[in-house]
């Protein structure tokens, strides 16, 4: 089974790697494909797309990380040739499931591996071809990221070192 974390990774944090981490665990995934969707349709992003694809690079090092074109996961899942896909999301994530592009086809196309947290209300047991997992929970997004470089403030510790450096080095999300 391969696992396909996407997401913007505007920046990519300590959450995303634990995501990983606990999923290919959990999931006793073969490989953990790090997605960083060059031009989401559902959010704004900040950086270019290669250089978050070079922040993701740096975030999961020994990991395949790709750029992708594609502005929904099910375009995504269609065009890609994974053995035995799961797309990972957190609990948050999927509480929004239904109203992605086409979530019937999503489920068709690969498996879906939500991390679960304190404060989601999860179904029990969990829907076809969804599988839970837990994460242990950390208090940090790329949101909070972008707001603490812009104001000058750290993120030792929410950031792989090579991250924070290359945000440094690139002037990323300063005002």
């Amino acid at each position: 089974m391969t696992g396909l974390l996407g997401g913007a990774f505007d920046p990519p944090h300590v959450g995303h790697v634990a995501l990983a981490e606990a999923a290919e665990r959990e999931l006793e995934l073969d490989e953990v494909v790090v997605v960083v969707v060059a031009d989401p349709g559902h959010k704004d992003v900040h950086a270019p797309a290669e250089a978050r694809l070079e922040l993701a690079q740096l975030a999961f090092p020994g990991r395949s990380v790709v750029l992708d074109h594609h502005a929904r996961t099910v375009d995504m899942l269609r065009e890609g040739a994974w053995d035995d896909p799961v797309f990972l999301v957190g609990a948050d994530e999927y509480l929004d499931f239904a109203r992605w592009k086409e979530p019937e086809a999503v489920l068709r196309l690969a498996r879906l591996g939500v991390a679960t947290r304190p404060g989601f209300a999860l179904p029990s047991p969990p829907p076809d071809r969804v599988l839970f997992f837990e994460i242990e929970p950390l208090a940090v997004s790329s949101r909070e990221l972008r707001e603490r470089v812009a104001a000058g403030r750290p993120i030792d510790g929410l950031v792989p070192p090579p991250v924070a450096d290359a945000i440094a080095r690139l002037g990323l999300y300063r005002r």
